[in-house]
Order: C-alpha cells, then sequence, then structure tokens
C-alpha cells in the first residue's frame, strides 16, 4: 500500500477517467460525476484492522439502468478500488449491492471471520 498525500479532486478524476478508459469503457462514456471527496475504508490484515484513505470519485451511469460507480484513488495516485454496477436506496440512503470488497460485510453475512 503506497503511503502518502492523497491527489486533489482534478487529479483524482482524471486518474479515474482514464482508469475507465482501459477498464470499462462503456462507463466512461455514460457517466455522470455525482462527488469526488476523500473516502476511508476499514479493513484487517493480519487480524489487525487498518484504515484506508481514497480520494472517491463517485459517479451515476446514465445508461438506463442508472447504477452507482466509483473510483477510489489513493496515495501514489493508485488505484485502491474499483466499484461497478451499485444499486443504490434513497430512503435510508444505503446501497443493497452486496459488499464483496468489505471485510465488515462479509463478516456479517457468513464470510470469513476478518475481526478476531
Amino acid at each position: 500500500m503506497a503511503e502518502g498525500p492523497l491527489p486533489g479532486k482534478e487529479r483524482a478524476q482524471e486518474i479515474a477517467m482514464q482508469f475507465l478508459q482501459a477498464h470499462a469503457p462503456d462507463l466512461r462514456a455514460a457517466h455522470q460525476i455525482h462527488w469526488i471527496a476523500p473516502h476511508e475504508e476499514m479493513i484487517s490484515v493480519d487480524g489487525k484492522r487498518l484504515i484506508l484513505t481514497g480520494m472517491k470519485v463517485k459517479m451515476r451511469s446514465t445508461l438506463p439502468d442508472k447504477l452507482w460507480f466509483w473510483v477510489i484513488v489513493g496515495p501514489g495516485e493508485e488505484v485502491m478500488v474499483f466499484e461497478r454496477d451499485i444499486f443504490w436506496i434513497s430512503l435510508p440512503g444505503r446501497r443493497r449491492t452486496e459488499k464483496w470488497l468489505q471485510d465488515a460485510w462479509l463478516a456479517d453475512h457468513g464470510g470469513a471471520r476478518v475481526f478476531e
């Protein structure tokens, strides 16, 4: 994991667009940026909790499905996370889509016991 400062909003957007062009050109061509802001995720490594911080570029598809997606850019301008096809429930303001990349969600749903 890289250390150092996060990219600014404009640079995070540039990196996200380059990533989408290479890995999800369908989304690169049909999106609207919702917001760009720092974002934290807790993970477990060797039984220890760590917090990763990155600049999250949250977007929504302008295709008929209107699903959400995001790219999180970390220190060293490295893409840390890319998630797509996220179904969002406006009220109560949370996602319906499974969180397969998140340790806490896995633990809550019978996955690996990551925080023991």
